[in-house]
This record gives C-alpha cells, structure tokens and sequence, in this order.
C-alpha cells in the first residue's frame, strides 16, 4: 500500500473546477435526459441499464456530487459483474476512482486487474493504468509496471490500424516514468533500466504488477479472482 498515494487526481479536480456557467447547466440538461432515459429502461435489458447508470455517474462527477456518482457506478459494477461485461465493469471502476469516495483506490486495483486479465479494449486498459502512474511516488516501482504493460497490452488488442499511435503513447508513458524514477534521459540508459527493473518479459513484470495491484486493494475485492479467472475465454 506505501506504493500508492491516494491523493485525488489533479486533472479531474481542475477540469471540474474550470466548468463554465453554460456547461453546468448543459451537464445538468444532459443528467435529467439520462435519467429519464433509465427510468424507462426495462430491466429485462440489464447491461442498457448499467450503461446509462455509469453515464449518468460520469455526468455527475462533472457537477461534484461524488457520493452520488459512487452509489450509482458501484450499483452499475455489481451488475456488469453479474452479467459477465468485463468493459463495463472495468468502466465502472474507472468512474468510482474519480469519485475520490474511500474506496476509490481499491476500485482502481480491481480495475486494473480485470482490465488486463480480460480483453478489455487498449484504450480503456491504458487509461487505468496510467491512472496508477498517477497515484504512484515518483521512485517507486509499481509506475515502470503499470506502463511497460500499457505497451503490452497495446501489442495484444491495438488494431493494426491503432497500433503505431498507441504504441508511441506508451512508449511516451514508459519514457516519462523513466526520466522521474531514475532520471533517465536517453535510449541508452532507457534500455539499462528497464532491463534493471525486468520490464521486457511479461512473465517478469506482470507477477509483478498483480502484487502492486493486491497492494492497492487489500482485503477490500468485491470478486473472487480465481472464479472469474474460471471464466477467461479459451
């Protein structure tokens, strides 16, 4: 847990903070279509459901009612869960970690893990795992896993299409958490200390990931991880 810093995130905070008048009020526009939305959705259409609760929590983040946004995210996770949507799930934690509630780091962890134990899109995985580069003190190691496997979760799910754009993101993440753990400032010394820290072979840092991940979550999962590891499709 010393790995993690659990202060809120600074982007997040300056973009609420900086909502114009006109945006409020069009967030606010935007809440009560939702809301209306789902309280007309069946329940026979139980991912429909989850999508516009974890839309609905998104728009309330925006306007600060974090404990609202919480309750809402953490009902859409259960239910994503349930039903086996490994992305809504994943986008649920993304949403209870900008609450900035008690438990927000712990729901960043389990997001993390599904989202890499599972084929999430890149896009989403990325986003998780930067938010642990984010919360990690500058010289600890769990920043270097967490981006070294943005890249390699880049390499498995990226299209060909996406791939060289993405890769260059995390190739900039990598290069970034380099130059603040070690002061790393060229390909040469790049190289030496990612071979020094074992970020070249995923059967190396990605054991290593998931201890960084049980550190952030403790003794607060909300799943049993062996179960739905029974659940990884062939």
């Amino acid at each position: 847990m010393s790995e993690i810093n659990p202060a809120p995130p600074v982007q997040m905070v300056d973009l609420k903070n900086s909502l114009t008048d006109a945006e409020r009020v069009d967030f606010e526009q935007q809440l009560a279509e939702k809301n209306l939305a789902l309280a007309h959705c069946s329940d026979a259409d139980p991912l429909t459901r989850v999508r516009l609760q974890l839309d609905i929590a998104e728009i309330l983040v925006w306007l600060e009612r974090n404990e609202e946004a919480w309750n809402l995210a953490r009902t859409a996770f259960d239910a994503a869960l349930k039903n086996e949507s490994w992305q809504d799930a994943v986008e649920a934690c993304n949403v209870l970690y900008q609450t900035e509630q008690a438990a927000s780091i712990p729901a960043l962890g389990m997001g993390v893990w599904l989202a890499v134990t599972y084929p999430v899109t890149h896009e989403l995985t990325y986003a998780m795992l930067d938010h642990v580069v984010t919360e990690t003190p500058a010289h600890a190691d769990g920043a270097a896993l967490a981006a070294v496997t943005t890249r390699y979760v880049i390499d498995l799910r990226a299209g060909d299409a996406e791939h060289e754009d993405w890769s260059l993101l995390a190739n900039d993440l990598i290069a970034r958490v380099a130059l603040r753990h070690s002061n790393v400032q060229d390909q040469q010394a790049l190289d030496a200390w990612m071979d020094k820290l074992g970020l070249r072979d995923p059967q190396v840092f990605l054991p290593r990931l998931s201890q960084v991940v049980n550190a952030i979550v403790g003794d607060s999962w909300w799943f049993d991880r062996n179960e739905l590891r029974d659940k990884l499709p062939e």
